[in-house]
């Protein structure tokens, strides 16, 4: 690779970070060519990037982020990096429903917001994060819920009410 390959690779990868909303680093040490492919396609479905990076490139293109020099123990060996755009969970999800079926994947780290995760974090709490739907569906319950309740408040009068007519014309008819 010659310098203005090298200076494009780091350029694309800087590109990367830079809209990423998280970023998982793994070791696929050991994986097959069909196992690897299998898992880029999942990826694919799921619309994470991943890519095979060589750990120099990605050190120069985090040169000008904060978290660079902490992530020196996790840029060594075979590294690869499944980048997220729209969900953060996305690639996490993926990597750890993966990982069930391949123990020779290795989660690394994560990055999320600029924080560094470790491969643990990754897998129990960025993993469980909700997907774009699941949140919005949660935030549309929590935001109707007052509403729900305020005409069941509204409601209530009437009903009791129409349970007072009710028991009094049971107790005529009765009497």
């Amino acid at each position: 690779m010659d310098r203005a390959q090298k200076a494009d690779a780091v350029k694309d990868i800087r590109e990367q970070f830079d809209r990423m909303t998280s970023a998982v680093f793994v070791d696929f040490t050991g994986m097959t060519v069909e196992e690897v492919t299998k898992l880029r396609n999942t990826f694919r479905e799921k619309g994470v990037t991943y890519r095979v990076v060589k750990n120099t490139l990605v050190q120069k293109a985090l040169e000008d982020k904060p978290w660079v020099g902490k992530l020196d123990d996790v840029l060594v060996g075979m590294t690869g990096v499944a980048w997220s755009y729209e969900e953060p969970s996305a690639a996490a999800r993926v990597l750890r429903d993966f990982c069930k079926e391949n123990e020779k994947l290795k989660v690394k780290a994560g990055l999320l917001e600029g924080e560094i995760l470790t491969a643990k974090a990754v897998e129990e709490q960025l993993a469980t994060l909700p997907s774009k739907d699941e949140a919005r569906a949660q935030l549309l319950a929590t935001m109707m819920a007052p509403a729900q309740q305020f005409v069941r408040l509204l409601n209530a009068p009437a009903q009791n009410f129409v349970g007072v007519l009710a028991a009094k014309q049971r107790k005529e008819e009765g009497g």
